[in-house]
């Protein structure tokens, strides 16, 4: 296992872990019963927190982020010397907590999603680990909810009794409900992305030797270049100039910075 705490990449404050000590983390911390935020960061999670002063804080707050790239993971062991042998990849690490909450006997809520969506993802994990009690789960409204309708989802997911939440709202969405909703949900919420739309069968995943070669995001970008054209040839050359700055001492950002978001964006 390999935990080696959190490290300045480019500003935020990335955990150094491999996939057991992640999930070793989010089991302690659902057992316990604490407050727990957890995503998983490719490039694209990781640069929206450098470019947005906010996310940026909402980002350095979370217990736990995961190097989800292999561009993170390289970075992490180019700057920092932690020797990770793999990344912690959002859908894999999903997969690992489903199997660690099975066998604990940790209940968990699944929030995100279609209704569709939802019903496939649930059948599928539960086809795969019979044991896994899915206390609940609600789909997204796909906008922004009242604070009536955010108190009744805190509401219903306590009284679920949920030991760990999985939030599939896309990035930034997810890392901000995830950021609001910490302390009023005594449990680990984990940020997983597409993991909801791959597990439950509705996308298709990189291949591995894309994955492995930090090329998901061309795959990705084949898939749907409208939608991702600008991210990604905008945000990879700025990560990478940004990370040779930090390299060579010409950038030198705080992982304590940011600035306090002023009030809530209440997404659902």
């Amino acid at each position: 296992m390999i935990d080696l705490g959190k490290k300045n990449l480019l500003g935020i404050g990335m955990d150094a872990v491999d996939y057991d000590g992640a999930v070793a983390r989010v089991v302690r911390a659902a057992e316990l019963g604490e407050p727990y935020a957890v995503s998983a960061l490719a490039v694209h999670g990781l640069m929206t927190g450098v470019l947005d002063k906010e996310h940026r804080y909402r980002l350095n707050r979370f217990d736990l982020l995961t190097p989800d790239g292999q561009p993170v993971r390289w970075a992490l062991n180019w700057l920092h010397r932690c020797r990770l042998p793999d990344r912690v990849y959002g859908p894999n690490l999903m997969l690992r907590v489903c199997e660690a909450a099975a066998n604990h006997g940790l209940p968990i809520y699944l929030f995100g999603g279609t209704p569709e969506m939802l019903k496939d993802l649930s059948k599928r994990l539960v086809e795969r680990y019979p044991s896994l009690q899915i206390a609940g789960q609600q789909a997204s409204r796909f906008r922004k909810v009242t604070p009536d309708e955010r108190n009744e989802l805190v509401d219903t997911i306590r009284a679920s009794g949920a030991k760990i939440t999985f939030v599939g709202l896309g990035c930034p969405r997810q890392e901000i409900w995830t950021y609001e909703l910490r302390e009023r949900l005594s449990m680990p919420l984990l940020a997983v992305g597409a993991a909801f739309a791959f597990h439950a069968g509705q996308l298709e995943q990189a291949p591995r030797y894309l994955q492995d070669r930090g090329l998901e995001w061309a795959y990705r970008l084949t898939r749907e270049p409208k939608r991702l054209w600008r991210r990604y040839v905008y945000l990879n050359p700025l990560y990478l100039s940004l990370l040779a700055g930090q390299a060579v001492g010409l950038y030198r950002p705080q992982s304590a910075a940011g600035q306090e978001p002023q009030e809530e964006l209440l997404y659902g």
